[in-house]
């Protein structure tokens, strides 16, 4: 516990992406001594995971994108809003400092943590500067990155920038130090497969079928876990019913870290927080990532794993039964490569993401506790990008 007790406050946006680093952080600053409130939508007060100490306040929508000149004005009036709600928060709680996890409730909080004074930090979750926090880089304090390549962060913000990785759940991280699950020629196969919050229909069209196109003695080991929307999923099993292959379908699971400390390989999304979980428990994957993420950040958040050979990517275009059966093969026929995927994955995880995170922002507000170790500026992605403000994610 630290000296002295500050109050901070966190603005994400409503969805697991945004929330789930959000929570991390705030459990550190807590186990420290600190009061944390958090500032988020309907959406994001409705998510599981937040801790019970941590008090949400819930801004209204303030999204201003889409071509209706009218949604802009609502959009505008919800912003101006929300700033006056957050405005009036720091009035009773005088946080120290304000920390962005982008999303649409981090653009009236921050604009009233500049208008009041405070420090601000920014936390980017994936491998492209979302657009809350684009056209804050320049006006923040701080900037926490969990990669060391972002596009779209201009290099003159370089000196602003400290690499400290992307938060995971405190169940998923207590899974890093259990070895990968022993593995060999004659055992269980177990692939663990989701879609994001939601689910994903192109996985629930074509993984039972590039399951099916494994070599019989590949497919016979085969154990499957999968999630899938509600309305895929007694079609998801019939198909596997039909092949034949053991497979748990639900559209979501509860323990879902014990299911990922079990498999063998994951087929999913690429999503920050999946990457993150991936390569805090060291699980090769086959990633999908989303054609439609803004700004196409899955694709980018695939290049560190990718390139360190913890997984191997497929974009949505080309992802069909047979190159998936291809990738799986390949993965999968000699028990050593999965081995040597799961520890290249384990070693692009970032432990000690919260702790980093929480150094950094204590670092603002008060007396400095540490000195924070910058990323040079080659880590960071060139470019010159328009600082404009385009909404929020």
């Amino acid at each position: 516990m630290t000296a002295v007790s500050r109050h901070y406050v966190l603005a994400a946006g409503g969805t697991g992406g945004h929330l789930i680093p959000a929570f991390s952080l705030a459990a550190e600053l807590d186990r420290r001594g600190h009061h944390v409130a958090l500032i988020t939508d309907t959406r994001g007060a409705a998510i599981p995971g937040k801790p019970d100490f941590l008090p949400a306040h819930i801004l209204p929508p303030g999204r201003i994108a889409g071509k209706n000149p009218l949604g802009w004005i609502k959009g505008a009036r919800g912003v101006l809003e929300g700033r006056r709600m957050a405005l009036r928060l720091f009035e009773s709680f005088e946080p120290s400092a304000v920390v962005g996890f982008g999303g649409y409730p981090a653009l009236p909080t921050l604009l009233a943590a500049r208008s009041a004074g405070l420090p601000t930090v920014l936390h980017e979750q994936n491998a492209v500067l979302g657009r809350v926090n684009r056209y804050f880089a320049p006006r923040v304090d701080a900037i926490a990155t969990s990669c060391g390549e972002v596009d779209r962060l201009p290099a003159k913000l370089a000196d602003k920038v400290t690499l400290v990785g992307n938060p995971v759940r405190a169940e998923v991280l207590a899974l890093r130090d259990r070895p990968f699950p022993a593995f060999t020629a004659e055992s269980l196969l177990r692939i663990l497969v989701t879609g994001g919050s939601q689910g994903a229909r192109v996985l629930s069209e074509i993984v039972p079928d590039g399951l099916a196109m494994l070599p019989p003695a590949l497919r016979s080991r085969l154990q499957v876990i999968q999630q899938c929307r509600p309305e895929d999923i007694a079609a998801v099993r019939d198909r596997y019913a039909t092949h034949d292959i053991p497979a748990e379908l639900a559209t979501y699971f509860e323990d879902m870290e014990n299911r990922l400390a079990d498999a063998h390989l994951f087929i999913g999304r690429a999503g920050a927080s999946t990457i993150a979980e991936l390569t805090a428990v060291g699980r090769p994957a086959i990633l999908v990532p989303l054609p439609i993420a803004t700004d196409d950040h899955q694709a980018a958040n695939t290049r560190e794993i990718v390139a360190a050979g913890g997984a191997r990517a497929i974009r949505q275009e080309r992802f069909t039964a047979t190159e998936l059966a291809k990738q799986i093969q390949a993965m999968a026929q000699h028990p050593e490569t999965l081995a040597n995927a799961a520890h290249a994955a384990w070693n692009c995880g970032y432990p000690n993401a919260a702790a980093d995170l929480a150094d950094l922002v204590e670092s603002f507000g008060g007396e400095p506790l540490m000195d924070v170790i910058r990323v040079k500026p080659k880590s960071v992605a060139s470019g010159k990008e328009a600082l404009a403000m385009e909404g929020a994610e």
